[in-house]
């Protein structure tokens, strides 16, 4: 299964780099809130949040828009989905994205291009 993931024992600087990867990818503009990628913050200590490609949002989805490829991860397949966004209510980790402007929902699909902007190198995409 190919996954995204943080580095055991990495330390996140919080600079956004992986925030701005994302939204600019997915929406070709800086929206932390259209990133399916979050920096949490816990008592100072900054974490990047991650896609653990659970499936919950499949689950979810009244038009079975959301499917698990031969890799292992959830994708969002435009044609079907419907932007009613129960994927988004149903992910637990609240990283499904439904933005105003778009008619579809937006998932982490694992592509690297955060692992690729990130200066600290703390995430990879692993092959479990």
């Amino acid at each position: 299964m190919k996954k995204l993931k943080v580095k055991k024992g990495s330390e996140c600087m919080a600079c956004l780099e992986c925030v701005r990867a994302c939204s600019e990818a997915y929406y070709k503009v800086f929206d932390p809130g259209k990133s399916v990628i979050q920096i949490v913050d816990k008592k100072g200590d900054a974490k990047p949040m991650v896609c653990p490609q659970c499936g919950k949002c499949a689950e979810a989805c009244p038009q079975k828009a959301i499917t698990q490829n031969a890799k292992g991860v959830y994708t969002v397949d435009k044609k079907l989905c419907t932007g009613c966004g129960e994927c988004v209510k149903a992910c637990p980790f609240g990283l499904m994205v439904k933005a105003e402007d778009k008619e579809n929902a937006t998932k982490c699909i694992a592509c690297g291009i955060c692992v690729k902007r990130c200066p600290m190198e703390i995430l990879e995409i692993v092959e479990e």
